[in-house]
């Protein structure tokens, strides 16, 4: 499998290079996808301990999201691969669909303390776990083409770039859609609400949110224009027909490129190092610097913005370190993608220890030059070792390496959690122990080149 992936690499040489504004148009819609994402995960722990939901339980609700996009994912790489629509593509039906039903359930998600349910009531805790799975759901069906076209369209020359250009997007969407509540409370938007109900600044946020992705989605859908499947066989090597042949997915997982694996390692100890800063850090940073866990309190939503302006800057910093990133050669990428995590793994465990509030600022800067390697090397990393008819099914299957760190970190954390004492700050401690051994399982990788 490996020598017939690397000989059609040598044929997919003929990919053209691509023009500047194309490589920003196929991306540009990861901005609004990325917002979706980013409103998500900086206000899921706030929006449902408002809602009453008990700390010790809050990884019931983190199940979900990557549940959603463990079985999701690969179902679209694997139908995306079989699909041509003409005048529209085939990565971007799924495009359209899945920002469609995202921006619906935007407007759904945080309304669930909305509807008289009252505080700790199990129908606003359920209904606000369907919210959130639903909108994980079509989130990762809009986000999966972006990924995907540049496995297709790109060369391997402008691959990294590509892929950067994708973080530098994906990391501005965030830096928006976190600090998001804190402008609109700057703007004289309420921060607090009756008990049990979510801040009209977080809802204003996610209704802004979704009328961003919507039209960011129409950017790309209206500007690329994806190879036919006769181009799409020629420049990848391969017969046209055999895009429609049926394969089986455990025969791809047996047959996967040893890169795959190992990319997938390290994967899983970052990703669930940032399951935990997600779950527990507003409250992690509402107990260190506001001295409060009482999620109903004005401290309590003075910290969750705060956690917001830090994740947006977790996010900027990340925008910078990705066009450092884009200027790594190919045979940099092991060195500068495991300092990057030990960088990040530092501004995790300096959480644990600060309890002023502007410190913390370094430590979020930290943690974004890590996140900016985990949305820039694996894919790069990946993708140069793959070519043929099955990219995104091969890509849907990677995001396991996402969705399943997390799954475990949730399920973990009812285990962990006590063990570290109920502590917020303790988990992120932990978080950055994680991303430390992903910083070291980097060595492990071998990068395969069509050279």
């Amino acid at each position: 499998m490996e020598m017939e992936q690397t000989q059609n690499r040598d044929k997919a040489h003929t990919l053209p290079r691509l023009s500047m504004s194309t490589i920003w148009m196929m991306n540009f819609g990861f901005f609004g996808v990325q917002m979706a994402f980013s409103l998500q995960s900086s206000n899921m722990g706030r929006i449902f301990q408002t809602l009453g939901a008990d700390p010790n339980k809050l990884g019931f609700f983190f199940i979900l999201p990557p549940l959603a996009g463990l079985v999701v994912q690969p179902l679209v790489g694997y139908y995306s691969d079989r699909t041509w629509l003409p005048k529209i593509g085939r990565r971007l039906p799924y495009l359209i669909v899945g920002s469609v039903v995202a921006v619906i359930v935007m407007a759904l998600l945080p309304n669930a303390g909305s509807f008289g349910f009252g505080f700790g009531s199990v129908t606003a805790l359920v209904f606000g776990a369907v919210t959130i799975l639903f909108m994980d759901l079509s989130s990762n069906v809009a986000m999966q083409p972006f990924k995907m076209m540049v496995g297709d369209m790109v060369n391997e020359e402008q691959k990294g770039f590509a892929y950067s250009i994708q973080s530098l997007l994906s990391n501005s969407g965030s830096v928006l859609a976190c600090i998001f509540p804190y402008l609109l409370t700057i703007l004289g938007i309420a921060n607090t609400a009756p008990k049990g109900t979510v801040p009209p600044s977080v809802v204003v946020s996610f209704y802004a949110g979704a009328v961003i992705l919507i039209v960011c989605s129409l950017f790309t859908v209206f500007k690329v224009d994806e190879y036919d499947p006769a181009q799409y066989a020629a420049y990848h090597g391969i017969k046209e027909e055999s895009v429609h042949d049926k394969v089986n997915i455990f025969t791809l997982l047996k047959d996967a490129p040893k890169v795959f694996w190992t990319i997938t390692i390290v994967q899983f100890f970052c990703w669930m190092g940032f399951q935990y800063l997600w779950t527990y850090g507003a409250g992690a940073i509402a107990k260190n610097v506001w001295q409060t866990i009482d999620a109903s309190s004005a401290a309590y939503q003075e910290a969750g913005n705060w956690f917001g302006i830090l994740s947006g800057l977790y996010a900027l910093a990340a925008v910078a370190w990705s066009y450092v990133l884009s200027r790594v050669p190919n045979d940099k990428h092991k060195p500068a993608y495991t300092i990057s995590l030990v960088l990040g793994a530092l501004g995790f465990i300096s959480v644990f220890f600060v309890h002023n509030q502007w410190w913390l600022l370094v430590s979020f800067i930290l943690i974004g030059i890590s996140w900016a390697a985990m949305m820039t090397f694996p894919f790069t990393i990946l993708t140069n070792a793959l070519s043929g008819s099955n990219i995104g099914t091969y890509l849907g299957l990677f995001n396991g390496s996402i969705c399943l760190p997390q799954i475990v970190a949730s399920v973990a954390s009812f285990a962990l959690f006590p063990l570290m004492g109920s502590s917020m700050p303790g988990m992120i401690l932990l978080a950055g122990i994680l991303m430390a051994i992903g910083a070291i399982a980097v060595n492990g990788i071998t990068e395969t080149y069509g050279e």
